[in-house]
């Protein structure tokens, strides 16, 4: 995204943040206005500067402190189900991208193949993006994720991370590519 900006306008994000800083604007939605009626942005251009303007983006906390934030307050025993997963998902190659935001963490090859949720403190929810995958008990349409996949599955324990699981998020990891 920064790098677009870049080649969209021929300024940096640090430019733009200094420009909203300059106006001592605080709210997200008058950054946002602001650079659509002054400087002429589209939507997601003036809602990345804003976010980094206001340090509310994920990119703001290490991705450390964001997986911290996501398996604490009784979600503790939830963690081992994401590290398996990822110890899993990390041998299918060199080329995935592991992006944890404030809810959630992204998996990412060429474009997004699954996303890791601690949703309740009983329960972790796999989004998947599978083309055409037959459901099944534990295969279930996207839910909650809507677009950002096809297929979710609940997981409650470690021992959930099967093989038949594994399949499934390298076969999504394979059509990422």
């Amino acid at each position: 995204m920064e790098k677009g900006l870049e080649e969209k306008t021929g300024k940096t994000l640090s430019h733009w943040v200094d420009i909203v800083k300059k106006q001592k604007l605080e709210k997200h939605g008058q950054i946002i206005s602001f650079l659509k009626s002054e400087h002429g942005f589209t939507h997601g251009f003036p809602n990345f500067v804003a976010h980094k303007a206001r340090k509310s983006d994920a990119g703001s906390q290490n991705a450390d402190e964001l997986l911290t934030a996501q398996y604490s307050k009784g979600k503790e025993h939830l963690k081992p189900i994401y590290d398996k997963i990822l110890s899993h998902v990390l041998v299918f190659g060199n080329d995935i991208e592991v992006a944890p935001k404030k809810a959630n963490v992204s998996l990412r090859r060429k474009r997004q193949f699954a996303l890791i949720q601690p949703t309740t403190k009983s329960r972790v929810d796999l989004g998947i993006k599978l083309n055409e995958a037959e459901l099944t008990d534990r295969l279930e349409t996207s839910g909650p994720f809507g677009s950002m996949c096809t297929n979710r599955v609940q997981l409650t324990d470690v021992s959930q991370v099967d093989s038949e699981l594994i399949e499934w998020i390298k076969t999504a990891y394979e059509q990422a590519g």
